[in-house]
């Protein structure tokens, strides 16, 4: 008899087993939440550093490849090439993201042990929406994700500007939370399940398609507003601006991959069999996104809401690749997402390498003069600012090129017309930023970039990893095709 249960038991415990990166990084959050309560403000470097080696630890577990790949619970949750490629570039963008804010958030006395804390369960949050298999599993990481981003960004609570940003950032994220619940319920009630499998399977045989494409509607609307495209983008600038900039470094990065996991299992593989409705939809809300984010982004004299207007702009081009469909397609919008992730973190890490207490850097003019008294930082921003436009040969002119080619080739020339216009324009506000390093003079007190040797060492190589994938773009393309063999 117990030779029989263990013989039972065991395929029961191996069935967990492609979660052991999910259950480590969620172990070391409370952990970590514990062990805060016993440390005093000195010793929160502790938290912090534990915070980082978990999230490099889940990262060597997903390139390991422990647990292995499979469909767990059910089917909610599924780990495959596409979510072990997402959760990599999670993990690595996030750790990177709390090295930048240790020494600004120290310095202003707003690093609390819960930031950490915070991080890790986001991260979790982001997770779980890449792997997710059925309705409720996006739902579930998808609120995790915004609950702890609404908490880091009010995290400044004697900030006036940071509580706004942060009260515009819960009710409209609750708008569009409560759009694609909706959405999700008529998918629901038209295929009876919350399988996305099983309902594309419903999809694919279906003649009354009413109920789900007004459910695909509601759900095209909630992903539009978690990715920030035109015209959902109204949080975007504000909550750039108002949030420290660690946390808005933090938001801007890693859960772009996350809403990129989110469109395709709920786009493609819930909703594949009516691409032809909803790819239309994608690419009109790429083209809104290419054409407010550069247009406005061109009136901006400060570099937060620039880089956050900015942000929507990329946003269309990470759709176009995702309308033109196909592999190709698809393997181009994860490419871009990927590429588009390191050159935010770079461009807030570049705010907060100049920035000091009472001095935040987050004016275009606070760059003027920048290369007289350091070159070196002047140099890694340039890089920095050069792949954001697209120059060649930066990470940034391939990201662009491949969505592209993926729009041409799923037969939407005029949306790469539109893209390829809002390019050139584009790259006028970022060689505004180049331009004040090189060719003007100061304004004010001189800003010098901090002295901290580990920010200024993650910087560069933030920096100049753009320019090394750029020139050895092809391998990191490969790694995404390879996600959608």
């Amino acid at each position: 008899m117990t030779t029989m249960q263990a013989t039972l038991a065991t395929p029961a415990a191996s069935e967990f087993l492609p979660l052991i990166p999910e259950l480590v990084l969620v172990g070391a959050a409370f952990a970590l939440l514990i062990l805060d309560l016993f440390l005093n403000e000195k010793q929160r470097v502790v938290t912090h550093l534990l915070a980082v080696a978990s999230l490099v630890l889940v990262a060597a577990l997903l390139v390991a490849g422990t647990g292995g790949q499979g469909t767990v619970l059910g089917g909610m949750f599924i780990r495959d090439n596409m979510a072990d490629v997402l959760k990599i570039g999670t993990c690595v963008v996030s750790a990177i993201a709390l090295l930048y804010g240790w020494p600004f958030l120290r310095e202003r006395g707003l690093y609390k042990g819960e930031i950490a804390v915070l991080v890790l369960f986001a991260v979790a949050g982001m997770m779980l929406l890449v792997s997710a298999g059925s309705l409720v599993m996006v739902y579930l990481g998808l609120e995790l994700l915004a609950l702890c981003s609404y908490a880091l960004v009010a995290i400044d609570r004697d900030s006036p500007l940071a509580s706004e940003a942060a009260m515009k950032y819960f009710v409209l994220g609750a708008l569009a939370s409560g759009m694609l619940l909706y959405g999700m319920s008529l998918v629901y009630g038209a295929s009876g399940s919350i399988d996305l499998a099983t309902i594309a399977a419903h999809a694919a045989g279906a003649e009354q398609r009413t109920m789900l494409l007004t459910g695909m509607a509601f759900m095209l609307a909630g992903i539009a507003f978690k990715f920030g495209a035109a015209p959902f983008h109204m949080w975007v600038p504000d909550v750039y601006q108002g949030a420290p900039t660690p946390i808005t470094l933090f938001i801007g990065s890693a859960p772009k991959l996350a809403a990129f996991a989110m469109a395709m299992r709920l786009l493609e593989v819930g909703m594949g069999p009516l691409g032809d409705h909803w790819r239309p939809l994608l690419a009109i809300l790429a083209a809104l996104s290419l054409v407010i984010g550069n247009l406005v982004a061109l009136a901006q004299t400060n570099l937060k809401r620039m880089l956050a207007y900015s942000t929507v702009s990329h946003v269309g081009f990470l759709f176009m690749g995702l309308a033109g469909g196909g592999a190709i397609g698809y393997a181009a919008a994860m490419f871009y997402a990927l590429g588009y992730t390191i050159m935010a973190t770079a461009a807030f890490g570049a705010i907060i390498l100049l920035s000091r207490r009472g001095f935040e850097a987050d004016r275009i003019e606070d760059f003027k003069g920048l290369n007289a008294r350091d070159p070196w930082t002047a140099g890694l921003v340039l890089c920095v600012m050069a792949s954001l436009a697209g120059v060649p040969p930066f990470l940034g002119f391939w990201s662009k090129l491949v969505v592209l080619r993926a729009a041409i080739e799923g037969g939407m020339l005029w949306l790469a017309i539109v893209g390829i216009v809002c390019a050139v324009i584009g790259a006028f506000y970022y060689l505004r930023v180049i331009k004040a390093m090189y060719f003007d003079e100061p304004v004010g007190e001189p800003v010098v970039p901090r002295a901290d040797r580990t920010l200024r060492v993650v910087f560069g190589v933030n920096a100049l990893a753009l320019l090394a994938f750029g020139v050895f773009w092809s391998p990191f393309m490969a790694w995404c095709q390879q996600a959608f063999a």
